[in-house]
């Protein structure tokens, strides 16, 4: 019975109170940063020092993983696919903070609801899904990943009227937003970032099936992560000034990126990773925008805009009904697990017995 308890807490409880806590933490993160890059932070600058904080933190890991448990050689397929997920990786960063540049953390978590659908459709394409018209379930993962991306181009296109005015947007020296954000362009580069992430996580899966250390392979990637962000920003930041942080916010930011960040989350993703799989992962993303919202109108003064609200609701309606798809499927798989489990022939110490007890039947 322990056993059991323990499993369960392992599996289902422990995954999901560590999802949960990472979103939380991750629209805290965009919202600091945001008020990091309003005082002139550059984001190339941030990602390359906030990468490079989390793998000096996770330095040690290579060599107690080694020793901690027995892993496979490392060979060319998993070093090409780490050095795939550090691209992957660096590519959605610089989208992601370049759209809330452009736009707001609330937008951000917004356009995030879109994981879950991507993550679906590209599953189906690396045939990690099936798709079979005639049933229920599929049909409503199809649905809630057209409603998805229906909900994501009325969030991006349309804002609509305030229904929120933030408390500092009459004040021009108070407010933290930004006045007149290109909503469009900062939704465009957020949906870049979110057609990225449900890429990363299915090489992120494949790495995990292959070699199973995942503090290893998260130094590895923030440390791949950190150099090609260094050599962009090469380019895009060539005045030296821009590279000194200051002991303000954005210092604070990338420390805290680095930490909760890059370290701690992108660690915790993983182990559910390998855990629960990547539909697992992409289905706390609409929490984030509850959370996201709050936090943007008491910190950043945004102002909350109708079609905010509307894009939402339309992609966690899409969201849901596509975790509704992949519940009834489990619902099924688990169905035929237990039939041919019932159907399965007696065990062997058992029948002994029980050829034993005859045997003393006959001979009495």
């Amino acid at each position: 019975m322990t056993g059991d308890r323990r499993y369960f807490c392992y599996k289902d409880v422990l995954p999901f109170a560590a999802m949960v806590t990472m979103e939380c933490t991750n629209v805290g993160l965009n919202t600091l940063y945001k008020a990091a890059t309003l005082r002139g932070m550059s984001y190339h600058v941030f990602i390359v020092y906030s990468y490079a904080v989390a793998a000096f933190i996770l330095l040690p890991a290579p060599f107690f993983s080694s020793r901690s448990r027995v892993l496979p050689r490392v060979n060319i397929s998993i070093v090409s696919k780490i050095g795939l997920l550090g691209i992957i990786g660096c590519t959605s960063q610089i989208m992601g903070y370049t759209g809330i540049i452009y736009s707001s953390p609330t937008l951000a978590s917004a356009i995030s609801n879109l994981v879950p659908a991507f993550t679906f459709i590209l599953a189906v394409i690396f045939r990690m899904e099936t798709l079979s018209f005639w049933r229920k379930s599929c049909r409503a993962k199809l649905v809630g990943t057209i409603v998805s991306v229906t909900g994501a181009f009325v969030v991006t296109l349309y804002r609509g009227p305030r229904l929120i005015w933030a408390q500092w947007s009459n004040s021009p020296s108070g407010n933290l937003g930004t006045s007149q954000p290109n909503w469009a362009v900062g939704g465009l580069f957020l949906t870049s970032e979110y057609i990225l992430v449900p890429l990363w996580y299915i090489v992120q899966t494949q790495i995990m099936k292959e070699y199973p250390a995942e503090l290893t392979v998260v130094f590895f990637y923030n440390l791949i992560v950190s150099l090609l962000a260094m050599i962009v920003g090469a380019f895009t930041e060539p005045d030296s000034s821009a590279w000194r942080i200051k002991p303000d916010i954005a210092l604070a930011s990338i420390l805290c990126s680095g930490v909760l960040g890059s370290c701690l989350n992108n660690s915790v993703h993983t182990w559910a990773l390998r855990v629960k799989g990547p539909l697992f992962v992409a289905m706390f993303k609409p929490l984030s925008i509850a959370i996201a919202v709050a936090m943007g109108v008491m910190f950043l003064g945004d102002d909350l805009y109708l079609g905010s609200v509307i894009g939402a609701t339309i992609i966690s309606i899409g969201f849901y009904t596509v975790m509704w798809g992949k519940t009834q499927e489990a619902a099924i798989d688990d169905e035929v697990m237990n039939l041919d489990s019932s159907s399965m022939p007696k065990s062997p110490l058992l029948q002994y017995y029980k050829d034993a007890d005859d045997v003393d039947v006959e001979r009495s």
